[in-house]
């Protein structure tokens, strides 16, 4: 194992976003965020295969904005062939946590993530995968 070490140079604001990043997720240094969301870059490119995987995609929205649950219907009505399943949760009066489990090609599944989670009003969203193959 070898270890280089090199400087880096960022814009204030950037350096700034980076401090409130490394802050508001508990990391004891820059370095290590950087190291995390470098690695999480990796990982997340890797997925864009065609290896088979299973995962969830897990969203959480505003249930009072109807728009939205009709919205993600739609979507998941051309993505049947990687649904396993599709559950709600009702957390309170403001928002609701959906959970969509999927299976089959990791591109497939991060293109319905994208879809699902770039629903104007998705308060939050998240795909996790795992490789079943």
């Amino acid at each position: 194992m070898s270890i280089k070490r090199f400087g880096v140079s960022l814009e204030d604001d950037l350096l700034e976003s980076l401090d409130q990043y490394v802050d508001e997720n508990g990391f004891a240094n820059r370095s290590q965020a950087i190291r995390f969301l470098v690695e999480k870059n990796v990982a997340e490119k890797k997925w864009q295969c065609n290896h088979i995987v299973a995962g969830t995609i897990i969203i959480m929205y505003d249930q009072a904005k109807k728009e939205i649950s009709s919205k993600i219907t739609a979507i998941q009505q051309t993505y049947t062939d990687v649904i396993l399943s599709s559950s709600q949760y009702y957390i309170n009066l403001n928002f609701c946590l959906h959970i969509v489990t999927v299976m089959g090609v990791a591109n497939r599944l991060t293109e319905l993530s994208d879809r699902l989670t770039a629903i104007r009003g998705i308060k939050h969203g998240k795909l996790v995968m795992s490789r079943a193959d």
